[in-house]
């Protein structure tokens, strides 16, 4: 058996993942896990020009790693476990991942799956024309009426509970709703930046979660700001209203003073008058003389 030119492909393989970790700047590992070959083609295809991806065999991947002479570049064969690719571009890493997370595909819902969240179907008119749909609706508890030969949903009914396994019944209602819970696309799992000798363990993109939190950032940073007075686009008509209201405040209570004020003035004048026309009264009255009447003895 010839085992020359399997092992010539092999070293080729090696040295064109060498000479990538040494020219790109981010290397990526990603989870790809559960994509269908379908799906994980349409999304190589939407990276092309931008990522190279590479779906190879553990041992390698990390022969390549440790040829490259980096000792934080071979950290990342920590991450390189079942069912992973490797992905080199010129983009950050962080864009990098964000671009991945991005092209991730909505997928329908399969029996046994767990769900990640609580699926409800919701209230309203739907397509479903009477017959079977009627009983696999009721035994899932979904309330129903018919309106112009079409079923139509009286209130919102959750169906699966989150963490809970999706049966086969309920599986059969979500694709007849086309509800797609799921999505799958590449997982980003940690990165090396090439330029700024940076390693990226345990990546997490979510936009959602990212953007509330800095919502509620942004919602306590503020009113800190305005209360230590910073100044700055934000902050600035705050901080006039609030000079507005320390004005008004100081205005009255500068009035409240003038008016004490001139209460004590008035006080001290009812004082010093009284004083005065105490120190203006004689110290003793006299007491008036009665005359005494002549007397003649007999």
């Amino acid at each position: 058996m010839n085992t020359k030119k399997p092992n010539i492909v092999k070293e080729k393989i090696r040295k064109g993942l060498a000479e990538l970790i040494k020219n790109k700047k981010t290397i990526l590992i990603a989870s790809i896990k559960n994509i269908p070959s379908s799906q994980f083609q349409e999304i190589v295809k939407k990276l092309r020009g931008k990522v190279i991806v590479k779906v190879l065999k553990k041992t390698l991947i990390f022969r390549a790693l440790d040829s490259s002479g980096n000792d934080a570049v071979k950290k990342l064969k920590n991450s390189i476990k079942e069912s992973t690719a490797i992905l080199f571009s010129d983009m950050d890493a962080f864009e990098l991942a964000e671009e991945l997370t991005s092209k991730k595909s909505p997928v329908k819902a399969k029996a046994g799956q767990e769900s990640v969240k609580d699926i409800e179907i919701p209230e309203g008119p739907t397509d479903l024309i009477p017959g079977p749909a009627i009983t696999e609706l009721g035994a899932l508890g979904i309330q129903i009426k018919i309106e112009k030969g079409k079923i139509h949903i009286k209130e919102p009914k959750v169906i699966v509970k989150e963490g809970e396994k999706i049966s086969s019944a309920a599986a059969d209602v979500m694709n007849k709703f086309n509800i797609k819970p799921f999505s799958v696309g590449f997982v980003p799992l940690a990165a090396f930046d090439t330029k700024e000798e940076k390693l990226y363990l345990d990546i997490k993109i979510d936009k959602e979660e990212t953007i509330e939190k800095m919502k509620e950032a942004f919602g306590k940073a503020l009113p800190f700001a305005v209360q230590i007075n910073y100044i700055s686009e934000d902050t600035i008509k705050f901080l006039i209203r609030k000079a507005a209201a320390h004005e008004k405040a100081f205005e009255k209570f500068a009035a409240k003073a003038d008016k004490n004020k001139d209460v004590n003035k008035q006080s001290v004048k009812i004082e010093e008058s009284l004083k005065t026309e105490n120190q203006s009264e004689p110290s003793g009255e006299a007491k008036p003389q009665i005359p005494k009447e002549n007397s003649q003895e007999v």
